[in-house]
């Protein structure tokens, strides 16, 4: 049984929750292999037609990466990390049905990542999202690579080089949002949405999808691979480590 997700079927609909309120359902690597399976158990059962992903509370979508798991890694450790995310990424976008994310708070760092990669995003005007990472000495490598198409290089740069997080009505007026809604209405509209998106024409939605994969692969392969250099030699460093651990040193004196 996962014990870091829940799942729940809703009609056509697959419901899928990250479910670590207690650090705003940021991610470690339990978490992420649970997903990886959720969304391949989700693309294989033929009654699913779309899918939802949520996160547990009011909180959060997601905080991001667990710096508790992430402040010990090493050069060889930041490597298999960005494989890790490869993997989870890869398994987003290898569905062959749409997905939504239901956005119910923070979507940080790699929740953001994550939230960019569903076909499309419900939110409220208290969501905020954006790419903090540099403040924990981490780089961005798959994040600027997700911002790019969709808000354009100057704001790319802005947003990975000061960490700043956009409010939800920023987001839906950049398009990172498509629907905005009152916060109690986000799970309920992104599950209408994605039940009627489940309505579509499986093969069509299959082959869009398809073709939506070949246009992107090359380059989210070269960001992967640019990931795994990046990281290795920031955590060569030991930055990380030590901006990590400063993080969780004043966390804890809260």
């Amino acid at each position: 049984m996962p014990e870091f997700i829940l799942t729940e079927t809703r009609g056509p609909v697959r419901l899928i929750t990250l479910n670590r309120p207690e650090v705003m359902n940021a991610w470690h690597r339990p978490m992420r292999q649970e997903l990886v399976a959720a969304l391949g158990a989700a693309n294989a059962e033929p009654g699913i037609g779309a899918v939802v992903l949520t996160g547990a509370g009011t909180r959060a979508f997601g905080a991001g990466q667990d710096l508790g798991e992430a402040h010990g890694f090493d050069t060889d450790r930041a490597r298999e990390w960005i494989a890790e995310w490869g993997e989870l990424y890869g398994a987003l976008r290898n569905l062959d049905k749409p997905s939504v994310a239901a956005l119910n708070g923070v979507a940080a760092g790699s929740a953001f990542q994550f939230a960019l990669l569903c076909d499309l995003r419900v939110g409220h005007d208290g969501v905020r999202m954006g790419q903090p990472e540099i403040d924990a000495g981490i780089p961005s490598t798959t994040g600027p690579w997700l911002m790019l198409d969709r808000i354009g290089l100057a704001r790319t740069v802005e947003l990975t080089l000061t960490g700043r997080l956009l409010e939800g009505e920023e987001c839906h007026r950049l398009g990172l949002i498509n629907r905005l809604v009152a916060a109690e209405q986000v799970l309920p509209a992104a599950l209408a949405l994605a039940t009627d998106l489940a309505s579509k024409p499986p093969v069509a939605m299959r082959l869009n999808k398809q073709r939506f994969r070949e246009l992107t692969e090359a380059s989210f392969r070269e960001a992967l691979e640019a990931g795994a250099r990046i990281q290795a030699e920031a955590y060569g460093t030991g930055e990380p480590a030590r901006m990590m651990e400063a993080f969780l040193a004043r966390r804890g004196q809260k």
